[in-house]
């Protein structure tokens, strides 16, 4: 593998119900917020190569060991977690909801690829396809604790996964996937953390990969400092440490990291300072707590202000309007989601 990875970014009709007990969980939690296992947040699992990466990793750090085996198609990339986290953010919403929970997800294609905001052409769904190759095929043999286990033991990043139904022009519709029983524990103990959305418009690998330690690693605090030699180690990038470092400082100049400014500290260090929160839009309307309580009882399991950042947004667009009553109006605006 080269420096690539710092530097580019049939039939119809139905099948047979093959689940007739639906011993599945059904992904159906329309704008669930992205939730990141933090295991691989903290380990350089994933190849930020764009080339098919077939090396064996080895990392260890701080008593963690992991050992990543592809096979013949490829470790998992960044892009390719995008399912795991899409199934990661349906299952904790749900968890949140009080709703049963599967290791076994049914999910529709066209609303994971929307969610991770990728296109939904008919290459995006043969790249789709591959992804669920790659999942399957990488195998992880670790001593990392998950859900307050720790076992040495290996697996793969999925258990298996299986086309349900596909369209008469031979596109995937719906699918199952069968999560590791290590990713299953991670949200069962809610060993996760919320992604910023604008991750998925991080083009780059290794762009996502530092945005996802900086997220571990920062997180609510002020700031976080690290060394530019433990941060590639971390990252798991095979680029020479100073192509790494050239890298940084060109994500620096790009400064398009969510939620987090990175900047250059002497004695080769980097600095992550979590920006502040946006301030309110002045003349906003304001909602009582009491409508956001009456929206999560609409949509169970969703991110109630997301929702109303969301609908703030879709308020400002349109003119910003004088409103009588924005309780009502954010609540029909709820009503007329969920309807979706």
């Amino acid at each position: 593998m080269t420096g690539s990875d710092v530097i580019a970014g049939g039939g119809g009709g139905l099948l047979p119900d093959r689940h007739p007990t639906a011993d599945f969980f059904v992904c159906d939690i329309f704008g669930a917020s992205p939730k990141d296992d933090l295991g691989s947040m903290e380990h350089p699992i994933f190849s930020l190569s764009t080339r098919p990466d077939r090396r064996v990793l080895n990392y260890e750090h701080n008593g963690a060991e992991v050992e990543v085996t592809p096979s013949v198609k490829g470790r998992a990339t960044i892009h390719d977690k995008d399912i795991l986290i899409y199934c990661v953010s349906q299952l904790m919403a749900a968890l949140n909801a009080g709703r049963a929970l599967s290791r076994t997800l049914h999910l529709k294609a066209h609303d994971l690829l929307v969610a991770t905001n990728r296109d939904t052409s008919g290459d995006a769904y043969t790249r789709l396809k591959e992804a669920f190759e790659r999942l399957a095929g990488t195998r992880i043999t670790t001593n990392l604790a998950t859900g307050g286990f720790e076992t040495t033991r290996g697996f793969g990043l999925i258990e298996g996964w299986e086309i349900v139904r596909r369209s008469r022009g031979g596109r995937m519709i719906s699918v199952t996937v069968t999560l590791s029983d290590w990713l299953f524990r991670a949200v069962l103990a809610k060993s996760v953390l919320t992604l910023s959305r604008d991750y998925f418009r991080l083009r780059k690998p290794l762009e996502r990969r530092i945005y996802e330690l900086a997220r571990k690693h920062c997180g609510r605090q002020p700031e976080w400092r690290v060394s530019v030699a433990t941060l590639h180690k971390k990252s798991g990038s095979a680029s020479p440490l100073r192509v790494f470092r050239a890298a940084l400082r060109r994500m620096i100049t790009d400064a398009l990291l969510p939620d987090y400014t990175m900047s250059e500290d002497p004695g080769d260090l980097m600095r992550f300072t979590r920006q502040a929160a946006r301030a309110p839009e002045v003349g906003a309307p304001a909602l009582s707590s009491a409508v956001l309580d009456q929206a999560r009882t609409l949509v169970p399991g969703r991110d109630v202000y997301a929702l109303e950042a969301a609908w703030r947004a879709w308020w400002a667009d349109r003119g910003r309007k004088r409103l009588s009553d924005p309780d009502a109006a954010f609540l029909g605006w709820v009503r007329a989601q969920a309807a979706r």
